[in-house]
């Protein structure tokens, strides 16, 4: 079955200054599309200061011991759902203490009908530490973090929920959920929000203002969560010089109770609509014995045990018709790695009768005319494009670069209508400012020996064919690059059937 005969996708994209790219939605049965450039307005900001710890969306609502930061993420198949949220108070200083999770039981009551909760499960909890050996700098340890699976969840039903522990007579308020759609070529779920970048600028509450109106059933967060290793340096009232403040210390501090402000902030959506994420280069956070990513991975639950990839860092799940690839940037990605055999299997096993559309996700976009990350991770496009293109891989969100931009058709730079639909989101209102700045703009296509990546190799090169035969950066926007908009907000991604489609 070709990929035009399927279905019709739209993408809206829903921005701070810009609802629309135009008034007819496109398609991706539309195109190639002539390259359009949105130039940013230099009369505007580029961007928005961090909203402060003290600000009430980020304070703590409940007693110690009673859940906060409830998120729910998907399971692989919608039989099943996550349920995770936090107890206890972190604690942030030179001498910190571990709580003990077996302190507190994570539990769950859940059932069809409000107030009626047929059912419970119990699931397991943990702590994390973010430890410097280094004068100035401040340890912390986490409150206790819950995960609970809930399983034998119907398809495309409504479920209500608690969640705490009831020994302690410390359960949370009812929040309530819908389970996704079955898989089915016919079954989609309503509308999935798509952002990147987010951060905790005033920005961002007006992308994630802007997200809830839209009223998604699944939304996709492509890395860059709260920029907590940012806070101290270039947000809050943290020192602007992080090296002239701290010149002894060989690693930047993260400031993890921005975290915690964060998690309290997502509550209200996140509560209702399962948010699948993936890592971006913000969660790396080093700290002492080279130790990363360990707030990424103690906050989230991800369905890495069902999707066979028995890793956080990358993983699949259905929706609907729709089968989803998060891939991970900044972990072996070499075709001789864990995830590349892993990704290979995955692909070799969905059913395009089944679920139709394959989406994939990961932070760093292979596909970028912004002067910012030009060609950074060129390195993972070589090694993992090729399985992707052979499998017929619809669609690609990344986030990374601070706009928007959305591909032709493209392989290996070369427009190619069996290619997919590449999109960068990277444009969710975070604190280092919206990217303005071209690879084709006269003047700033950057050097080879820049944008080196924080994980993996340096693989630039100069193009073999077409109109930049021989350079490095184009001199006028990629024939590849159908659109570019220099501004914050989200995606909305809508996946419709059409029975009676024919178009070759």
């Amino acid at each position: 079955m070709s990929r035009a005969k399927r279905l019709l996708l739209l993408l809206v994209v829903v921005s701070s200054f810009s609802i629309l790219e135009s008034k007819l939605v496109p398609t991706t049965l539309d195109g190639p599309f002539t390259p359009v450039t949105r130039r940013f307005d230099p009369s505007l900001r580029r961007g928005s200061d961090d909203v402060p710890m003290d600000d009430p969306r980020l304070a703590k609502r409940v007693p110690s011991i009673h859940p906060e930061q409830i998120a729910l993420a998907a399971s692989f198949s919608p039989s099943s759902m996550w349920i995770s949220w936090i107890t206890g108070d972190a604690q942030i200083g030179t001498d910190v203490t571990p709580l003990d999770p077996a302190s507190i039981r994570s539990e769950v009551w859940y059932g069809e009908e409000s107030g009626k909760y047929e059912f419970t499960q119990r699931g397991n909890s943990l702590v994390y530490s973010q430890l410097y050996p280094f004068k100035g700098l401040l340890n912390y340890t986490s409150a206790i973090i819950h995960h609970v699976k809930l399983d034998g969840l119907k398809p495309g039903k409504r479920y209500y929920y608690k969640c705490g522990d009831s020994v302690l007579k410390a359960m949370s308020e009812e929040h309530a959920f819908m389970t996704l759609p079955s898989s089915g070529p016919d079954l989609y779920p309503r509308r999935i929000a798509v952002v990147g970048d987010l951060g905790l600028t005033s920005n961002s509450t007006t992308t994630i203002d802007h997200l809830a109106m839209n009223d998604p059933s699944l939304i996709l967060m492509v890395g860059d969560l709260t920029y907590a290793n940012q806070y101290l340096t270039t947000g809050g009232q943290g020192a602007s010089c992080f090296s002239c403040a701290f010149p002894d210390a060989p690693i930047r501090e993260t400031y993890q109770p921005r975290w915690d402000g964060w998690g309290r902030f997502m509550e209200p959506l996140t509560s209702k609509i399962p948010m699948m994420v993936i890592e971006g280069n913000h969660e790396i956070e080093p700290q002492i014995e080279g130790m990363t990513f360990a707030s990424y991975l103690a906050r989230f639950a991800v369905p890495s045990n069902e999707s066979g990839s028995n890793s956080n860092f990358y993983y699949s799940f259905n929706a609907g018709g729709v089968h989803f690839i998060m891939l991970g940037a900044y972990v072996d990605y070499n075709q001789t790695g864990a995830q590349y055999a892993w990704l290979s299997k995955d692909l070799e096993q969905v059913d395009r009768n089944v679920t139709p559309w394959i989406v994939a996700a990961w932070h760093p976009p292979w596909y970028n005319s912004y002067s910012s990350h030009y060609q950074e991770f060129e390195c993972m496009r070589q090694e993992m494009e090729e399985l992707l293109y052979s499998f017929g891989v619809d669609i690609v969100f990344s986030g990374h670069v601070h706009a928007y931009e959305r591909m032709n058709r493209v392989f290996n730079y070369t427009l190619d209508p069996c290619g997919p639909v590449y999109i960068t989101v990277g444009d969710g209102g975070n604190i280092e400012r919206v990217d303005v700045e071209h690879a084709d703009d006269p003047g700033k296509c950057p050097s080879q020996g820049d944008n080196k990546p924080e994980f993996g190799g340096l693989c630039h090169l100069n193009f073999t064919s077409g109109p930049a035969k021989g350079r490095f950066c184009w001199e006028q926007q990629p024939e590849w690059s159908a659109y570019r908009d220099s501004s914050f907000g989200h995606g909305i991604l809508e996946v419709c059937f059409h029975s009676s489609l024919n178009v070759i």
